[in-house]
């Protein structure tokens, strides 16, 4: 095993030929693991409640449950992957074969990717069922939100798949390692252009959903506002599902690309400059622990987002829990009538019952 400062100059120091050498596991080796079982535990119980929901508690699916339920399933694949990772760190070595980290690789970047894509949709199925209610498009059937949904599988999955066609592993013997990003000293033309490929994708994939999301959102409030339907309780209530999903984009992934555009930067710029590459490229893998906490929260967002799932989750929680809202619920709505304003929005509500 190599001493401190031997590894002090291989991280600091550009290898013979140009180039950093590869990243070992360090920073990550402490952090990662603790906020990956977190992640696992958490969306794994999560996931599980909504699947059963969707699976058989819901009564009838529209286009926005089916969006919903993608979202499920992009969690799983996600989740699932991460027991790999977290024994990988751990023993700090990769045990599982070539193929194994081809897959789990693909199967992290592609979660992001779809869980983005999928969010950003139901987003824009309430902007457009608040604001343009009258719109086509919400009369989308299940079977055409199907065809939506496969469409955005291919979008996310389509430039993933390269990945599966190279090696990752890192490393020999028993100290392997699979890394996607780590070095390109050694790295073949067709992996330096895969790699650039994926940091591309992780910056326009998080700048152009979130501006969509902020437009989507800053559209439904005026929209409230000027209709001036409800009282500020209800338009904060309407705006809640945005919220969420903004709230959750810049928590997992507004980090990763932030030290992906920092990688970026360095090796452009100062590619002699290996202790700062390895610093960032340290961050991006330690970031990509929060991507996966979008797993955890993503439940959240089916609260949110669908009055059928929370209706669902609803009749399916203990009879104590249930009678104790539904009497608050009695309570508020005998203490006086409805104004024509608020019988409007709740009009426009049970028309996107979703």
């Amino acid at each position: 095993m190599a001493t401190e400062t031997n590894l002090t100059t291989n991280l600091t120091t550009p290898a013979p030929g140009g180039g950093c050498p590869p990243v070992g596991i360090q920073l990550e080796g402490l952090i990662m693991p603790p906020i990956l079982i977190v992640d696992v535990t958490l969306g794994f119980l999560g996931n599980i409640v909504a699947l059963w929901i969707f699976c058989f508690r819901l009564k009838s699916w529209n286009p926005n449950a089916l969006f919903l339920f993608n979202l499920v399933i992009a969690d799983f694949l996600a989740l699932v992957s991460l027991p790999l990772r977290i024994d990988a760190l751990l023993r700090q070595h990769w045990v599982f074969g070539d193929g194994m980290c081809r897959i789990n690789l693909f199967l992290m970047f592609s979660n992001r990717s779809a869980s983005i894509a999928l969010m950003t949709v139901v987003a824009i199925y309430r902007y457009m069922k608040v604001v343009h209610p009258h719109h086509r498009f919400n009369q989308m059937t299940k079977r055409q939100a199907a065809v939506v949904s496969v469409f955005v599988w291919m979008l996310v999955i389509g430039p993933r798949v390269p990945m599966l066609a190279y090696s990752h592993i890192k490393g020999s013997g028993d100290k392997t390692q699979c890394f996607f990003f780590t070095s390109y000293k050694e790295a073949s033309r067709a992996i330096i252009i895969l790699v650039s490929m994926h940091r591309i994708l992780t910056v326009l994939e998080f700048i152009i959903p979130m501006a969509m999301l902020l437009f989507c959102s800053i559209r439904i409030s005026s929209f409230l506002k000027k209709r001036q339907m409800g009282k500020p309780g209800k338009v904060r209530k309407a705006m809640r599902m945005c919220a969420a999903i903004v709230a959750v984009f810049i928590v997992c992934f507004l980090p990763t690309t932030v030290t992906t555009i920092g990688v970026w930067v360095i090796k452009s710029f100062r590619p002699w400059d290996c202790d700062a590459f390895y610093t960032f490229t340290q961050l991006t893998i330690v970031s990509l622990g929060l991507n996966f906490l979008n797993s955890a929260l993503d439940p959240v967002v089916y609260v949110f987002s669908s009055s059928m799932f929370r209706k669902a989750l609803l009749a399916a929680m203990p009879s104590a829990l249930r009678c104790r809202r539904d009497g608050g619920e009695k309570t508020a709505s005998s203490s006086g009538s409805q104004s024509t304003t608020e019988q409007e929005l709740k009009s426009i509500r049970g028309s996107e019952a979703i």
